[in-house]
């Protein structure tokens, strides 16, 4: 049995600005699994950087806060316990619209790495 906490795992700056943690990614931690998974926060007032995971799709679960979520041209508020999910590709950004942290995991499939991960400025 694998068991994590968020505050054994190291906090990272993403390229979309995120604080991020990730809690599992086979790339890191030998794991036979194809996804990561990672718990990432943005605070009152923040944005993520518009960017695009390239070859891999995104699940976000909105752990608590609230938001509006981008992708492409489409743009919907997210709150607490939505999912969204995210085609490869996709041009995303998160947008904190609330008066508290914006929590979220964010699952990719295929695993998530820096070099697939690009910002459009």
């Amino acid at each position: 049995m694998i068991v994590r906490t968020l505050e054994s795992r190291t906090l990272i700056r993403a390229n979309d600005d995120t604080a991020l943690r990730e809690l599992f990614n086979p790339l890191i931690d030998a794991l036979p699994i194809s996804f990561s998974l990672a718990h990432a926060s943005l605070p009152v007032g923040a944005a993520s950087a518009r960017h695009h995971l390239e070859g891999s799709m995104e699940i976000y679960y909105i752990l608590s806060g609230e938001g509006r979520m981008h992708i492409d041209e489409d743009s919907r508020p997210v709150a607490t316990g939505d999912t969204v999910v995210i085609p490869a590709g996709s041009i995303q950004w998160l947008e904190n619209t609330g008066d508290s942290e914006l929590c979220l995991l964010a699952m990719v499939e295929p695993a998530w790495r820096t070099e697939i991960d690009s910002r459009d400025e």
